[in-house]
């Protein structure tokens, strides 16, 4: 593909075929938009309409120059884009597709187009033809905003980031046991006492032996109104964006447990989780408890048109159950000879409540067993083998592997960058990723239904901070979700990202600039312990 057509498109489309001569865009420029596409003019208006500043004027479509018609014969988020010198046609299965052909039309004017200007009159357009579509469907971003609250003009913006690179799942984690994040009207204890810690432990939760944690002393807190958290689901909306909530269960649960004693398993107060790592306090198995979980996911439900409901269902320490004689009583009643399967019931009870309500549960690969509904949604996040065996029983699976898409994670030698998990993950390595590789069994491929990337952030205090950890490692995420497998060259998404980076310069992300991303083989070797240890504690751990 020549430079002049894919200069920095990113993620890379499918097929691009390119033309003579260019197309110049003006503020006569008219269009005409297919009546079965009733959102499309909004999304031209807010994509090259606030860009440009023209005005862009409906015409029949016998006169105007830029033409969007709906295809139904294309699958489902694909569009074509045609550019003459005479005209921009663009057809599409769908206004989702319709979207992404503006997200790559935006892409090919000049970068400049994305900063405030006065007094452009004109932009050149290269004549090409575009097919396109994504690989998968299931394409997301991971957000944590219980560790640190991050306020509503941040998650839009982050929305219209991932929206501009082709990405359309929002997973936005709410609940942690560092803070409850989401209003929840008939339980006001969670956002009165849950969404507040005292304090912030400063620095890495490991530490030499002898030394002590020291704290910020100062408290941290926040949570979204329901309100709120409307406005930002209709805001992803109009981007073909879906925002899955998580709300952690039956782990993770400190903060519900600091607002609700009684939800835990010794009925003591406890405070919301002020340092990092895994609480020990889990929710007690009880109806009373099920009923305060319905209860909260009936309004979440209200909250989010989502089809999918994420639960976590992660790193669920079992020594409270083991301890607890009325826990011990009621896996007797249930018929459950061990913690495990207890944990399992209770997935499969909330499973069961969002498929009444015609949602379905989606889990850390941690909720994968025996008696998990096939309608279950898996994240395999701690190893491929996992995600597989998951795909083999029949279930959906999104890959989320540490490994690959856990931007927490250092992106070079920790020497240099911002205090992070001890990982080393550089934005080659996330490049490398192929999500369904064709080594797997076909029955395992086609379960394989997207990939995600991960923010945790225990160590980003601030929408900035999470920015830099985020990009570019997101560029690369977005064309491994995206673009053909065949199609991926890493020398050649290196030489489009510079170009986006112009773009991305131009509107105002914090990013790593790649290119010095080398770790010493010291922090290799500390990588690879790190690693070793959170295999051994996920084994042993249960």
């Amino acid at each position: 593909m020549p430079d002049s057509a894919t200069h920095s498109l990113l993620p890379l489309p499918g097929r691009v075929m390119p033309g003579e001569g260019v197309f110049t865009l003006t503020a006569g420029t008219q269009v005409a938009i297919d009546d079965a596409l009733p959102g499309t003019p909004a999304v031209l208006r807010r994509l090259l309409g606030a860009a440009t500043g023209f005005a862009f004027p409906p015409a029949a479509e016998s006169v105007a120059a830029i033409r969007i018609q709906r295809r139904e014969s294309l699958p489902a988020e694909a569009y074509r884009l045609d550019i003459s010198p005479q005209e921009i046609r663009i057809e599409a299965a769908c206004e989702a597709g319709a979207l992404y052909a503006l997200q790559t039309l935006r892409q090919l004017l000049a970068p400049a187009v994305d900063t405030v200007r006065e007094g452009a009159t004109q932009w050149q357009l290269p004549a090409l033809r575009i097919e396109d579509q994504p690989r998968f469907a299931w394409r997301g971003m991971h957000l944590d905003v219980a560790r640190h609250f991050m306020p509503v003009a941040f998650i839009k913006r982050f929305i219209d980031l991932l929206s501009l690179h082709k990405l359309n799942r929002f997973h936005w984690h709410l609940t942690d046991d560092q803070g409850w994040r989401i209003e929840i009207r008939r339980y006001p204890e969670l956002t009165r006492v849950g969404s507040r810690r005292a304090q912030t432990l400063c620095g890495h939760p490991l530490r030499r032996r002898g030394e002590k944690p020291r704290y910020d002393g100062t408290p941290h807190g926040g949570f979204y109104t329901q309100d709120e958290v409307r406005e930002v689901v209709a805001y992803a909306a109009a981007r073909h964006v879906t925002v899955v909530p998580e709300i952690e269960f039956p782990g993770h649960a400190q903060a519900v447990i600091a607002a609700y004693p009684e939800l835990g398993n010794s009925g003591r107060a406890v405070k919301v989780k002020e340092d990092w790592g895994i609480s020990r306090h889990t929710l007690n198995p009880s109806e009373a408890t099920l009923a305060f979980y319905r209860n909260v996911l009936t309004e979440v439900l209200e909250l989010f048109p989502s089809p999918y409901i994420h639960i976590g269902g992660d790193e669920v320490l079992k020594r409270e159950w083991r301890d607890s004689a009325a826990v011990q009583q009621r896996m007797r009643e249930l018929g459950l000879e061990h913690a495990g399967a207890l944990q399992a019931w209770l997935v499969r009870q909330v499973s069961d409540f969002l498929e009444a309500h015609g949602r379905r549960l989606v889990g850390w690969d941690d909720i994968a067993g025996d008696g998990l509904s096939q309608q279950a949604l898996v994240m395999n996040w701690r190893g491929r083998s996992r995600g597989v065996k998951a795909a083999r029983a029949g279930h959906n699976v999104v890959i989320a592997l540490t490994s690959h898409t856990y931007f927490d994670y250092y992106q070079a030698d920790k020497r240099g960058e911002p205090l992070a998990l001890g990982f080393y993950l550089p934005l080659r390595r996330v490049y490398a990723l192929d999500p369904s590789p064709a080594s797997l069994a076909p029955t395992v491929r086609q379960r394989i239904v997207g990939v995600q990337g991960q923010l945790w952030t225990e160590f980003m205090r601030t929408p900035r901070h999470v920015e830099y950890m985020a990009f570019p490692r997101l560029c690369a995420l977005a064309e491994v979700a995206w673009s053909p497998q065949h199609a991926r060259n890493e020398d050649d998404f290196l030489r489009r990202l510079q170009g986006h980076l112009t773009r991305l310069d131009a509107l105002g992300v914090r990013y790593r600039a790649p290119g010095n991303d080398a770790a010493s083989l010291a922090f290799r070797v500390e990588t690879w312990l790190w690693r070793s240890a959170m295999w051994l504690f996920h084994r042993f751990s249960r």
